[in-house]
């Protein structure tokens, strides 16, 4: 997707004056329009080469670009950095491919929902604050409501979106560690390049199998495009334009966003019991983000709700 929903390189606590906060808000929302629009054309190519096959494109493409972008210096790597970068490529590619399994199974509105479970879910742990308590319980009802047994669900293609939020929730800690023992975008830089390498020879099993057509390979290629590369350049761009916090209150646009593209593009309608679900989980989010902290919590963790790379 997506998906995927980069991470701030860096962010500022300090107030924008001016036009800043409007140009960001526009940057943010035409980000999470890019990232779902990706994620939507990925699932036009899963009749060719299925969720497998435009996930080892959006590798390589994410792999390319946020190489490029990273230029990570890979033999000044020390063994315990490389451990953590192994471990954030592991989990990138376990992400994007539970997601887009999900989204094949149970369509993009409900998956990217249950997938932003993972960094909410981080948000809420790290505070003890009644508020977050509260806000925990609303978020598990909302997912009792979204897992509600009927008589089509897909028991798989949810399990799989969860595995994608605890895919999404690991990325965060990792991410953090990786950001605080290699300079810049290195890490994510080589995490990414890493994961491309392993989709490798997965692509080329599934391309001969399943030979893709011209059609195919250019949805699967606009995915990495859409999903990977416009959004983490804009969000980072945006960062420098909105508060941390204002920008980890605006993630919850994309569960929405999902669901609208998903109606609008793939033809997926939700029903209004998972509507309701959604907004929960949106309205959980935003009260957890914008209620101030108390006293004992640490400074500068306004960053906890991080995005997803790649």
């Amino acid at each position: 997707m997506r998906s995927s929903i980069p991470t701030p390189i860096a962010g500022t606590s300090e107030r924008p004056t001016g036009s800043e906060p409007l140009t960001g808000m526009a940057m943010m929302l035409s980000s999470a329009l890019s990232n779902q629009l990706g994620a939507a054309t990925g699932a036009l190519a899963f009749p060719w080469i299925g969720p497998l096959g435009v996930v080892a494109v959006r590798q390589w493409v994410a792999a390319v670009v946020l190489m490029a972008i990273g230029r990570p210096q890979l033999r000044t790597f020390t063994r315990r950095q490389w451990w953590l970068v192994l471990a954030l490529a592991m989990v990138f590619a376990t992400m994007n491919l539970s997601l887009y399994t999900a989204i094949d199974r149970v369509g993009l509105g409900l998956a990217v929902t249950l997938e932003f479970l993972g960094p909410l879910a981080v948000g809420l742990a790290a505070s003890r604050r009644l508020v977050d308590l509260a806000c925990a319980l609303v978020a598990g009802a909302a997912v009792l409501a979204l897992l509600r047994p009927k008589p089509a669900a897909d028991y798989l293609g949810l399990g799989m979106a969860l595995v994608a939020a605890a895919c999404w929730a690991a990325y965060i800690h990792l991410n953090r560690m990786v950001g605080t023992r290699l300079p810049g975008a290195q890490g994510s830089g080589a995490a990414a390049g890493l994961s491309g390498l392993l989709y490798l020879p997965v692509g080329i099993l599934v391309f001969v199998h399943h030979p893709p057509s011209l059609r195919a390979l250019e949805y699967a290629a606009a995915t990495g495009v859409l999903s990977s590369a416009v959004p983490f350049l804009v969000d980072m761009l945006a960062l420098r334009k909105v508060p941390t916090q204002f920008f980890g209150v605006f993630m919850s646009v994309h569960p929405v966003m999902a669901a609208l593209v998903g109606q609008a593009v793939l033809d997926q309608r939700l029903p209004v019991a998972d509507w309701v679900a959604i907004a929960a989980i949106v309205v959980v989010n935003t009260v957890g983000a914008l209620v101030p902290a108390t006293k004992t919590a640490r400074p500068n963790r306004s960053d906890d709700k991080d995005g997803r790379a790649v």
